[in-house]
């Protein structure tokens, strides 16, 4: 797909050539800080939230001042910003989700839940009565060990994984409550053992258990329903994600940038690269070709001109996106330098929690601690 939107630009930009390099998802960060630091980085990034900060902050990205935003909400325009300025343009928009399979609630004999009342513990009881009943063949959820759902959590209870001055938006008794409920998950067989969890971590998405029919239920990116719902072979349905109160109103969701793209600072061509930067993100063209792969288009143009070429899954995923657009939460800041670091310490130590290595309060202590070193 995205080999066809290089042709397609190269088509309009004769003069222009690019040169697309693939990479798997696995080893990508590793890959690109090791071009960063030998002066070797591509002229256009795909880049994340979670390392803007740190590449921005480390100077290894271009100031982006020739991309028009001027379809964009105005949130979805800043959430590429630091200080003002402009290091990303928004590939795409999603949200937290967890998508669930209907066949395997249907086998387990439990129905699906309402999306806008749950709760976290809903959660675990649904989950853990699926896995009981399967005779673990099947596990109710997959794991919720990453920065995303964390931050969920964080943000119903008052907190957030980072607040806006760059520093931890939480305290080790926040961390605590949070391991104090992946331990809940593990005891109820809500999720899988540890060392199961641990290798769907590493397996490419359509391989992983809600791909597979192994897990009724799994966070993830709404981008991703469209994938999934392939790979799976089923009609995954999309859910909000559960909330404290058990009011969706209150679940603190966001919309996320599913990808941005930003360019070297390095580059030797800097006008080239924000010109394709801006055909990625604005021409309808473009649009109609990546759909919502990267996530709903920012540009409302754009998007209005694709909806009625999107897949069923992903007609859904657009659905949902405006659908909660009245329950969103506060915009989620740019995450500082270092906070890729923070979001390998709390996946590292949920992990620690559901080996049984550590106990909560301790695993929390350690984490809080690690988290704080690796921002100072």
């Amino acid at each position: 797909m995205t080999q066809k939107l290089i042709e397609e630009f190269e088509a309009e930009n004769p003069n222009i050539k690019v040169e697309g390099e693939y990479g798997d998802w696995s080893g990508y960060w590793d890959k690109l800080a090791t071009q960063v630091a030998s002066q070797a980085a591509p002229d256009v990034i795909q880049m994340d939230a979670s390392y803007l900060g740190e590449y921005a902050d480390r100077g290894a990205l271009l100031e982006l001042k020739n991309v028009d935003q001027s379809k964009f909400d105005q949130a979805v325009a800043d959430a590429g910003k630091i200080e003002d300025k402009q290091y990303a343009i928004t590939g795409g928009i999603n949200a937290q989700v967890v998508l669930a399979n209907p066949s395997l609630f249907t086998a387990g004999g439990v129905g699906l839940p309402d999306d806008k009342t749950w709760t976290w513990d809903d959660y675990d009881k649904i989950a853990a009565e699926i896995t009981a009943k399967s005779g673990g063949n099947v596990y109710g959820s997959g794991s919720l060990s990453l920065d995303a759902q964390a931050n969920l959590w964080l943000r119903q209870h008052g907190k957030a994984l980072f607040n806006g001055e760059g520093k931890l938006g939480f305290e080790e008794s926040d961390l605590r409550e949070w391991f104090d409920y992946q331990a809940k998950l593990r005891d109820s067989k809500a999720v899988p053992p540890a060392s199961v969890m641990t290798e769907d971590a590493s397996a490419s998405v359509d391989q992983q258990g809600l791909a597979t029919n192994r897990f009724a239920m799994a966070f993830y990116w709404s981008n991703q329903l469209g994938a999934l719902s392939k790979a799976s072979g089923q009609n995954l349905e999309i859910l909000r994600p559960p909330s404290t109160k058990g009011n969706a109103a209150d679940a603190e969701q966001y919309y996320k940038s599913s990808q941005f793209w930003s360019a070297s600072s390095r580059s030797k061509h800097p006008a080239e690269a924000q010109k394709l930067i801006d055909f990625l993100v604005n021409s309808t063209k473009a649009g109609e070709i990546s759909l919502a792969d990267r996530g709903i288009p920012a540009n409302s143009e754009v998007r209005t001109a694709i909806t009625s070429k999107l897949s069923p899954a992903d007609a859904a995923t657009a659905k949902f996106i405006d659908e909660i657009s009245s329950e969103l939460g506060d915009a989620v800041p740019v995450p500082p330098a270092g906070s890729s670091a923070v979001t390998e310490v709390l996946t590292r130590y949920t992990a620690e929690v559901h080996f049984q290595r550590m106990s909560p309060a301790d695993a929390a202590k350690k984490a809080f601690e690690e988290a704080k070193s690796s921002l100072t």
